[in-house]
């Protein structure tokens, strides 16, 4: 079996993904690509983000649960580093042309990356509880 199809095998599918003929190129490129990367890669990015707040000191776990959602949307939007160490873990499982895809619309697919890891981290915030 070749490598982009071990690649797309192992993605989970997503029932909820609609498939409409009118999605634009990154519409379907989130849906098809970028969703269920996510989901597979759901507890690295966790384990990833629960080593970011350890780093600053806990200060995450003395804020109001508001207090942390802004917390993860600014870290992710302000932490260079961050940023790219996460975006890397979703890179890491795309295939050859989904990266060419990637390339062609690089700007728009960084900020829904980057919108779709804030939901996402914002949506398991419980999960940092110490």
């Amino acid at each position: 079996m070749s490598i982009r199809k071990q690649l797309i095998t192992i993605r989970p599918a997503i029932s909820s993904i609609q498939q409409d003929l009118e999605m634009n190129p990154e519409e379907a490129f989130q849906n098809q690509t970028l969703r269920p990367i996510l989901k597979f890669q759901n507890e690295l990015l966790l384990a990833v983000y629960t080593e970011h707040v350890l780093k600053h000191k806990g200060i995450f776990y003395q804020l109001t649960i508001p207090k942390r959602l802004e917390f993860i949307k600014e870290s992710l939007r302000k932490d260079p580093l961050l940023k790219h160490i996460l975006l890397g873990i979703i890179l890491g499982l795309f295939t050859q042309e989904e990266f060419q895809l990637y390339l062609i619309h690089e700007k728009e697919l960084k900020k829904r990356i980057g919108d779709m890891l804030i939901q996402r981290l914002q949506d398991q915030v419980g999960y940092f509880d110490e």
